[in-house]
């Protein structure tokens, strides 16, 4: 299968994507060239090493490397594990000129890449994404950064990668409820500004969950490209990006309220919040009725959580999870932005909701 690419062409920052099966075992043709030495230091989530990191390996040859590996799960980002990262870097005497590799799913790239943005005031780093949320989203656009105890992601900067290596053979390494929390962003792009695609995935969404490779690179492309020209119009999000947040008001409140466990992955988060999102444009006369049922319709196809009642264990009440949704960092003047929709492939962001909307909707999705 030809490898894809997609160029995100950032003046100054330009890297490559590249996307297909089988690029760990390449790993050295890719990285070697941005090397100025024949050395990387590897920060892997543990299950991920254990799994994949000697073929890793293997395909660096010729590239002496050293590792670290970090407990699963998003508690790994925070600000012991940025310590212990950027500690270990310095131990390795990473230089300003060295690749440090973020080898794993969208924690351990968020808490690697925002190690290399602080450490010597920015060193360079390659992500090598293992989940298929992490292909499709946080690889891609130099968002990097930690959870706080007042709420997700919010400490970090922007700092953007050398290179992506999206090697899709290692979803199929992934539990299906991974893969799935995953397809929750996949199915974003679609929502935010892509119907014919939300089209393409109605038809291909089974195939691809079952193993496609060839589906699975389609939609892992499509996605990169969508997040790359977004990324170009508005790299900072002080604008356009903000659209990528379809689903996360609502999903990031939820995975607060349930203290970012395995009780809701970020992906399951996203695709209860994304109809959410399209119930509260319905409600507020912005697109039809048919929007939201074929939202849920397709998630409910795939699998996936679409409800409230989907989450194991209780929940806080409205007004908690309102609170919650506060935090958020599309909070503007003291003003919650929403991402809304007149229809599928046809979002926009607000700051003009009404309160009362929400937390009706909210109570509405409680009972």
């Amino acid at each position: 299968m030809p490898l894809e690419t997609v160029y995100v062409g950032l003046p100054g920052r330009e890297y490559d994507v590249q996307i297909g099966p089988d690029l760990l075992a390449q790993a050295a043709d890719h990285i070697a060239p941005l090397l100025r030495r024949p050395r990387v230091a590897i920060v892997a989530d543990g299950h991920v090493a254990d799994l994949h990191l000697d073929t890793l390996q293997a395909g660096l040859a010729g590239i002496d490397s050293t590792v670290l590996k970090l407990p699963q799960g998003e508690g790994t980002k925070s600000w012991a594990q940025l310590q212990h990262v950027t500690e270990w870097l310095l131990e390795q005497k990473v230089e300003r000129g060295d690749i440090v590799i973020a080898f794993g799913g969208g924690v351990i790239g968020d808490l690697v890449g925002f190690a290399a943005a602080i450490l010597r005031r920015g060193v360079r780093f390659v992500q090598v994404p293992t989940s298929l949320l992490a292909q499709v989203d946080s690889s891609v656009g130099g968002k990097t950064g930690i959870n706080s105890p007042h709420g997700k992601n919010l400490v970090g900067a922007f700092h953007q990668p050398s290179l992506v290596l999206a090697d899709t053979a290692l979803l199929c390494t992934l539990t299906a409820r991974d893969f799935l929390a995953g397809y929750g962003e996949v199915v974003k792009y679609g929502l935010l500004g892509d119907a014919d695609f939300f089209a393409w995935l109605e038809d291909h969404g089974p195939a691809l969950a079952a193993g496609d490779m060839t589906a699975r690179v389609a939609a892992v492309r499509r996605s990169v490209e969508m997040k790359a020209e977004i990324v170009l119009r508005d790299e900072k999000e002080a604008g356009d990006r903000a659209l990528l947040n379809l689903g996360h008001t609502f999903g990031h409140a939820l995975e607060s309220a349930t203290g970012y466990s395995d009780r809701l992955l970020h992906g399951e988060g996203v695709a209860i919040g994304c109809a959410l999102a399209f119930e509260l444009s319905s409600r507020l006369g912005l697109c039809s009725q048919e929007a939201p049922s074929r939202v849920r319709a397709h998630l409910k196809a795939m699998g996936m959580k679409t409800d409230l009642a989907d989450i194991p264990g209780d929940l806080p009440d409205a007004e908690t999870l309102l609170a919650l949704m506060g935090q958020d960092k599309k909070v503007v003047d003291g003003q919650l932005r929403f991402i809304l929709a007149r229809d599928i492939g046809d979002s926009f962001v607000t700051p003009d909701v009404p309160r009362d909307a929400v937390l009706t909707l909210l109570q509405d999705a409680l009972s």
